[in-house]
């Protein structure tokens, strides 16, 4: 019982101003600077920020502290926070400014983004897929290597024929090689999915 009266007096102990200033920047910079940048942004020597940082967010040493930046977190999250409600309020009230406006294609994409969050509404659908052609077998590559060739070839096929001299004046000699008029492929039917 002792203990915890201890650690109760020790959570109410009044923090000092650079323990104040620490917790700041701690919860305010969160994820941006380390807690020894805090440390020494608070005013605490450089050479012994870590030790005093460690110490600060110990609950063993400064529960007083650890308590603070727990309060600053949440009244930071409360105020600044993304809750579901707030997000869908937000962006409802957007669009109606948007529509008051005549920013139409503003208040689409808010209440698109609306019906996004409501999750049910609008679904965005991709595919990734992993592989490479050096994880292919050579009759896989030769296959898909052919499928593309179907898919990009020319709708249209010379051939050379050999044609016999008809007419003198034409100047062609037996025998030679001549281009065919082209011929027109039939078109292959796609099967639609």
């Amino acid at each position: 019982m002792k203990t915890n009266n201890k650690l109760a007096l020790r959570r109410e102990k009044k923090m000092t101003r650079r323990q104040e200033k620490f917790v700041k920047e701690l919860v305010s910079n969160d994820g941006l600077i380390t807690m020894r940048e805090a440390a020494i942004r608070a005013g605490y020597p450089a050479a012994s920020a870590h030790t005093r940082a460690y110490e600060l967010t110990n609950e063993n040493h400064c529960p007083h502290v650890v308590a603070a930046i727990k309060r600053y977190r949440s009244e930071l999250d409360e105020k600044f926070g993304v809750d579901y409600k707030r997000h869908i309020r937000d962006l409802q009230i957007i669009r109606d400014k948007a529509l008051e406006e005549g920013a139409y294609s503003a208040a689409v994409q808010a209440e698109y983004r609306r019906g996004q969050a409501q999750g049910d509404i609008y679904v965005s659908k991709s595919e990734i897929r992993h592989g490479s052609i050096d994880q292919m077998s050579r009759d896989d590559v030769e296959k898909e290597l052919e499928r593309i060739r179907q898919s990009y070839e020319p709708t249209l096929t010379i051939e050379a024929v050999e044609v016999k001299e008809s007419d003198a004046d034409e100047g062609t000699k037996s025998g030679s090689r001549a281009l065919e008029a082209p011929k027109r492929r039939p078109k292959k039917n796609k099967k639609k999915d």
